[in-house]
């Protein structure tokens, strides 16, 4: 890609800047292209500061270079000095500690927010800062977390954090050791709960059932047929008479639902339930007959293994499909 006539399969090319040999590099950094040359200077600026001076002069660089280039000192005093990409300039790895210090206690809140999350702050440095955290602000700009998913170390600074975006950070890796699962899996945050649902394959049942009536629609529907950990067994007696439709379709879910329970779900007033029941195996063939002629219904119908391969041939005839 790196050698690609199209400027944009270049430019993607350079994602993958540290394991490009050092030719390549150089290439894209005087490829023909101003946009490839830019992607690919944004790369090589975090261990080159000339490279990060003159990306803090482009407008449309600035402050990305702020965030993540090598600084000399000169270039951040002047950042600082002129309140210029502060916000950026706080998550910078180079940013010398009196600076660091200076911002954070800066007027603005999301500089002081951005000073807090830095790895090399104790806690008691961390939790002196000022800031304040949204009760559904997320922690994408914790790169160092971000980049230590996988590392028992980072996972554990992070997890055991009182900042509640590291710890969010923390949730969304499915290599969280058991305690650290257990810690975060207590409830005390619902977007800890729902990053530990999305990520984590042991993530346990209650925090599954929290997000699942918390969340609804698309995203619990995926979950609850994604997961290995969501429960099966119990859901028919629990739910199949649930005020919210939402929940009678987990009782679908229940290897016990009979084959009644599915076609009583499959006539629910509420459309997710019935097409979870229109797809269901155990739908007595009657119905499952019907539901191919119901518009809302028919796709589910389709889908359901237990369809005779006579009826998938009547589909196919009504639809012109040749045989």
């Amino acid at each position: 890609m790196t050698a690609h006539r199209l400027p944009a399969a270049r430019r993607e090319a350079t994602r993958a800047w540290e394991i490009l040999p050092p030719g390549e590099r150089s290439a894209l950094l005087a490829d023909p292209d101003p946009e490839v040359r830019r992607a690919a200077a944004l790369r090589a600026c975090q261990r080159d500061a000339h490279i990060t001076a003159g990306l803090l002069r482009n407008p449309r660089a600035a402050t990305e270079a702020a965030r993540r280039g090598l600084l000399v000192r000169a270039d951040a005093e002047r950042c600082v000095a002129d309140r210029t990409h502060l916000s950026a300039l706080a998550e910078n790895p180079s940013l010398p500690a009196d600076l660091v210090e200076r911002l954070a206690v800066d007027s603005d809140e999301t500089v002081r927010l951005a000073i807090s999350l830095r790895p090399e702050l104790d806690e008691t440095q961390r939790m002196a800062i000022d800031f304040t955290v949204g009760d559904f602000d997320r922690s994408h700009n914790v790169q160092w977390v971000r980049d230590g998913l996988a590392d028992p170390e980072v996972l554990r600074r992070a997890a055991t954090s009182a900042h509640p975006l590291l710890r969010r950070a923390a949730a969304a890796s499915p290599h969280l050791p058991p305690d650290l699962l257990r810690l975060l899996a207590r409830g005390e945050d619902p977007v800890v709960d729902n990053r530990l649902g999305i990520h984590h394959p042991d993530t346990p049942e209650e925090v599954l059932m929290r997000v699942y009536a918390r969340l609804g629609g698309t995203f619990s529907a995926w979950m609850a047929e994604t997961h290995p950990h969501f429960p099966r067994e119990g859901l028919a007696a629990r739910y199949a008479h649930h005020p919210d439709g939402n929940y009678r379709r987990l009782a679908v879910r229940d290897p016990a639902a009979t084959p009644a329970l599915i076609e009583r779900l499959s006539h629910d007033p509420a459309t997710w339930t019935r097409q979870a029941a229109a797809g269901d195996p155990r739908l007595p063939l009657h119905r499952l007959r019907e539901a191919l002629h119901v518009p809302e219904l028919a796709s589910s119908a389709g889908a359901n293994p237990a369809l005779p391969e006579d009826e998938m041939a009547a589909v196919l005839d009504r639809a012109g499909v040749p045989a």
